[in-house]
């Protein structure tokens, strides 16, 4: 049966990796999203069951473009919510526009892609899965300067819990991973130098099996991800 999967945030590190890894089963039709439209174009251009859209998070009227997006969907069956912007700056640094657009990337645009979702998720077992970090887990060790991105990664964990809350009757399951340090581009921006023991891909590989298979056990939950601190 095929599957119509989106995928928000596509077009490095984690999300590229599992735009390839879900194409690889030619009954899933992927819609990628991301600002970089030629990063994708290049990336996916060759993959037949991939669509690439533009589509830039840190924007006004969010909800409105992406039902525009969705709108040439049939149906959405899973939901990954992998976009995530990162600011590193010491608190007393930090600027109302540097704390607006983290916190409009990673949380108000989950908010806004997930109400465009919602009324296509209409086959049983619909899976969003947000992607949320260590950094943002209760209890986690915490770094400096990462205020900003890791307050705001909490915020899409305490989202994914009222959300499978408010829609604990119907079929769509909310869950979300807490991700421990993988070898990407924004890890080498918050911790340069830092040797992560999980590469992009092998992250991308589990949470493409949880994607499309945990739903069946596991409704409602922040769940961490990590071999390591980072």
């Amino acid at each position: 049966m095929t599957k119509y999967i989106v995928v928000v945030g596509a077009s490095r590190g984690i999300g590229s990796e599992l735009v390839k890894h879900l194409a690889i089963d030619k009954n899933n039709q992927l819609l990628a999203l991301s600002r970089n439209i030629e990063k994708m174009s290049t990336e996916f251009g060759h993959l037949t069951n991939v669509k690439s859209v533009e589509f830039d998070l840190d924007s006004t009227n969010l909800r409105a473009k992406i039902e525009t997006i969705f709108s040439d969907l049939p149906r959405i069956d899973i939901l990954i919510n992998n976009a995530g912007k990162l600011i590193s700056k010491p608190f007393l640094e930090l600027t109302e526009e540097d704390v607006r657009s983290c916190y409009q990337v990673n949380v108000l645009g989950d908010f806004s892609v997930i109400q465009a979702a919602i009324p296509l998720m209409t086959e049983d077992r619909a899976h969003v899965v947000s992607i949320s970090s260590m950094g943002g887990f209760q209890g986690s060790v915490k770094f400096p300067g990462l205020s900003a991105y890791s307050t705001s990664k909490a915020a899409v964990a305490s989202l994914t819990e009222l959300l499978a809350e408010e829609y604990k009757d119907t079929n769509i399951s909310f869950n979300c991973l807490a991700l421990g340090a993988a070898q990407t581009e924004m890890l080498e921006e918050a911790f340069p130098g830092y040797q992560a023991p999980v590469s992009a891909e092998k992250m991308a590989e589990f949470i493409a099996d949880f994607s499309l298979n945990a739903n069946q056990w596991i409704k409602g939950k922040v769940i961490p991800v990590s071999l390591s601190t980072p």
